[in-house]
């Protein structure tokens, strides 16, 4: 079965939806990929969609990346440099945890766009969002490995 093709239209646009609506609150930016299998360690994974999305070319190095392997039962979230560079340690946790809840019951809709928009509110307080803020990265979510 197609990635694509495991969540229909109104899930990928509430996904999405999640995406504008917490980029509303942050200069940061936010991206979604998906894939059936993680092949090798979820944080290297993770790290090479990162940089195949060109993440790493924000102004503020505040690019988000929520990764997740569906068949797998694999996910990372991912912040680049800028991001870590400010916030806590354990800064994902919570957010981490509510998703987790949600995979579990087979909610990947809903725990990916609880776990932006939660982002989006605790990124405001590092990154505020600007009225000169330019929407740097797209926000409609990449599927499988064809990036």
């Amino acid at each position: 079965m197609d990635i694509n093709m495991m969540f229909t239209e109104e899930q990928k646009a509430e996904i999405v939806n999640a995406i504008k609506e917490a980029e509303l609150n942050t200069s940061g930016e936010i991206r979604v990929h998906i894939e059936k299998n993680c092949p090798e360690d979820v944080l290297d994974r993770a790290a090479f969609i990162f940089e195949k999305l060109k993440m790493h070319k924000t102004k503020l190095r505040n690019g988000v990346l929520f990764y997740l392997a569906v068949q797998d039962r694999k996910f990372a979230i991912l912040g680049d440099a800028g991001i870590n560079a400010k916030v806590p340690e354990g800064f994902w946790d919570n957010i981490k945890e509510t998703m987790l809840n949600h995979f579990k019951n087979g909610e990947f809709t809903r725990g990916l766009s609880e776990g932006i928009k939660m982002t989006g509110e605790q990124l405001k307080k590092h990154f505020p969002w600007k009225s000169d803020d330019v929407n740097e990265l797209s926000d409609e979510i990449s599927f499988g490995n064809k990036i």
